[in-house]
C-alpha cells in the first residue's frame, strides 16, 4: 500500500466523534495511520484534535449526515480529495431506537435507523470498494452487532438492520476473495456509549446495566481487521458467551431473552 511523505497510510472511520467509532480511530492513530474521520455532530472536530498525536499524524474531520444521499457523497468526495489510497476503512456509523414498533415508535425515527445503518453502509461501500480493488488491496471493517443474531423484541428495526449488515459483510467478503481486499465484521454486545440514551432506552434492563468498554471492543475489532478475520464478537467474556449461545438457541427463545433486556420500563 502506498504511503505519503508522512510515511503513514490513510484510514477512514465513520461515526468517529464518540463511542466505538472514536476508539477505533484512536486504534488507527496509535498504530501509525493518518485519519479521515466523519460524523454528523460537532463533536467530530474535537475528536480530530484529540486524535492528533503531537503532529505525528494527520487527522481530517468531515461533518456529514450519512442518513442522506448527499452526506455520503460529501464524505466520499472528501476521501477522493485527499488524493491518497485508503488502506483501511471502518464503516461504523449507526444508531438505534427502542420501543414497541407498532404502538410506540415514530416512523421517521425507524426509517432514519435504516438510512444510517443500512442505506449509508451500502452506499459508502459501493463507492469505496471499487477503489480498493483497483489499488490492489485494503481492509474494510463493518460494525455489526451480536444483535444481528437474534430477533429484536422492542428493537425490531435495529436488530434487523444489523442482520442486514452482517449478511452484507459476509457476502461481500466472499465476492472479494483473491482481490487483496479483506472484510471483517465487528460484532459488539451492549457497550458503554451514548447509544442507549439516543435510542430512548435508559429505562430498559440493557440500558441500565453494566456494559462493555468501547476501548476494549475497538481494540479487539482493530486486531481482527489487521489479521483479515471474517468476524469478531468483541467485548467482555459475558458478551462472547452470549454470542456463542446465540448460534444454537432457537429464535423464539432469543426473542424472549431480548424482550427481557429491551422492554421499556424493565430497568432494575
Amino acid at each position: 500500500m502506498t504511503t505519503t511523505p508522512t510515511g503513514h497510510e490513510l484510514a477512514v472511520v465513520t461515526g468517529a466523534s464518540s463511542g466505538i467509532g472514536y476508539e477505533l480511530a484512536r486504534q488507527f492513530a496509535e498504530n501509525g495511520y493518518d485519519l479521515l474521520i466523519a460524523a454528523e455532530d460537532d463533536g467530530i472536530d474535537q475528536a480530530a484534535v484529540d486524535l492528533r498525536r503531537d503532529g505525528q499524524n494527520q487527522v481530517t474531520a468531515v461533518k456529514a449526515d450519512l442518513a442522506n444521499f448527499d452526506g455520503v457523497e460529501k464524505l466520499y468526495a472528501e476521501i477522493k480529495a485527499t488524493g491518497r489510497p485508503v488502506a483501511a476503512i471502518a464503516i461504523n456509523a449507526g444508531r438505534g431506537i427502542g420501543g414497541d414498533f407498532a404502538r410506540d415508535t415514530n416512523l421517521e425515527d425507524e426509517l432514519n435507523v435504516i438510512d444510517v445503518n443500512v442505506t449509508s453502509t451500502v452506499h459508502l461501500a459501493k463507492r469505496v470498494l471499487p477503489d480498493l480493488i483497483e489499488q490492489g488491496g485494503g481492509k474494510v471493517l463493518f460494525t455489526s452487532s451480536i444483535a444481528s443474531m437474534m430477533p429484536g423484541t422492542y428493537q425490531a428495526v435495529y436488530n434487523a438492520s444489523k442482520s442486514f449488515v452482517q449478511s452484507f459483510a459476509e457476502g461481500v467478503r466472499a465476492e472479494l476473495k483473491d482481490t487483496g481486499v479483506t472484510v471483517t465484521a465487528l460484532m459488539p454486545g451492549p457497550t458503554d456509549t451514548n447509544f442507549f440514551h439516543r435510542a430512548d432506552m435508559d429505562d430498559t434492563n440493557v440500558g441500565a446495566s453494566k456494559k462493555d468498554d468501547p476501548a476494549v471492543v475497538a481494540k479487539q475489532g482493530f486486531e481482527a481487521l489487521m489479521k483479515g478475520e471474517e468476524k469478531v464478537v468483541a467485548g467482555s467474556v459475558k458478551t462472547k458467551v452470549q454470542g456463542a449461545a446465540s448460534k444454537v438457541m432457537p429464535d423464539a427463545l432469543k426473542a424472549k431473552m431480548h424482550e427481557k433486556m429491551a422492554e421499556p420500563g424493565s430497568a432494575k
